[in-house]
């Protein structure tokens, strides 16, 4: 089977280009041989020219998956409840499911075994985020202050009892939402109060 040949691709992800080349083919046929495999879900489409072997996605590690994540949607940085997670500053686990900040559109990418989410952040909080392990992901203070500023909105739902508020600085969380919204700083006065922050 030529497909086979696309597992001698040694990259995470890749593109039609790289496809003609394993392929020996033009870009006009691997793009025809692309929509083949992912019909027959031999490949995973990620978005437009940007595709993954399905047999790859099981034996991802976690670090993998958030590179993925800011490939998908560019630019983007993993945050919310999966960098809480990543921290261990909570023990609510999204099975299955990433999510991350992004600034262009909310989008959400289905796998057959993870999901991508995208929840859209105003510019001027688009912030506090690093780059380690060759990915993007906030800090543990700003996925947080991300979580409050859209529940606030009722645009996201959070356990916040999982959460253990010793390991965030209570001072950099109020900082970051500064920039926010009355309505976001008042949710965390809330919280602060009812979990003695």
């Amino acid at each position: 089977m030529k497909a086979l040949e696309l597992n001698k691709i040694n990259k995470l992800t890749f593109s039609i280009e790289d496809i003609a080349s394993a392929l020996s083919v033009t870009k006009d046929s691997a793009k025809v041989s692309a929509n083949r495999y992912v019909k027959s879900n031999f490949l995973i489409r990620l978005k437009n020219n940007l595709y993954m072997l399905s047999n790859k996605i099981n034996s991802l590690t976690e670090s993998e998956l958030f590179k993925i994540a800011n490939i998908i949607q560019v630019p983007s940085y993993v945050s919310f409840t999966s960098a809480l997670s990543y921290y261990s500053v909570t023990s609510q686990q999204l099975q299955g499911i990433i999510e991350s900040a992004a600034l262009k559109r909310t989008k959400e990418v289905n796998t057959q075994i993870v999901t991508f989410n995208y929840l859209i952040l105003k510019k001027e909080f688009y912030n506090n985020f690093v780059f380690t392990n060759e990915f993007f992901i906030a800090t543990p203070e700003k996925a947080l202050a991300d979580i409050i500023y859209l529940s606030s909105m009722n645009r996201y739902q959070c356990d916040f009892e999982a959460i253990d508020f010793k390991k965030i600085d209570k001072e950099t969380v109020t900082k970051l939402l500064t920039i926010t919204n009355t309505k976001s700083i008042n949710y965390w006065n809330k919280l602060c109060k009812r979990y003695k922050i």
